[in-house]
């Protein structure tokens, strides 16, 4: 087998091994259901900003279909409601922190994404800091 055609088997298997990753996608509804309720406001928009977040996202693309990911969100955001429910979306994301850079910063961005929809409020920057400061990425960065 040649070096190209082992580089893909390689990668393939990495892909798979993610595939149905529901550690990550439990993160990733969970970072931006806090983000999403972080004003008070759950907006329509910043659904809709995470589930295109979440859709562009190839393990979670892989591994979950629209449906899916619309009800984990879901459930995030009803857990989000009450401070225990933003406690355990917290301990969703901060159960990723010792993945790959690349996985967390994409949790990271994918609730980034929501925040900027209408502009990242006060409340909303707030909860960034904490997901940035639990996934261990720098948030400065990956918001310049």
């Amino acid at each position: 087998m040649g070096f190209f055609q082992d580089a893909l088997l390689r990668l393939n298997r990495v892909v798979l091994s993610y595939a149905g990753d529901a550690d990550f996608m439990q993160a990733a509804v969970s970072a931006a259901a806090n983000v999403i309720v972080a004003d008070g406001d759950t907006d329509e928009e910043e659904i809709e900003a995470a589930l295109v977040s979440m859709r562009a996202n190839p393990i979670l693309q892989k591994s979950y279909d629209t449906l899916a990911l619309e009800k984990a969100l879901f459930e995030a955001l009803a857990r989000a409601e009450l401070r225990a429910g933003r406690l355990e979306n917290a301990q969703h994301v901060a159960a990723i922190a010792d993945r790959p850079l690349d996985h967390r910063q994409h949790v990271f961005l994918i609730a980034a994404d929501v925040a900027d929809k209408g502009g990242i409020t006060e409340s909303e920057n707030k909860v960034l800091d904490e997901l940035a400061q639990a996934l261990g990425v720098d948030k400065a960065a990956l918001l310049g």
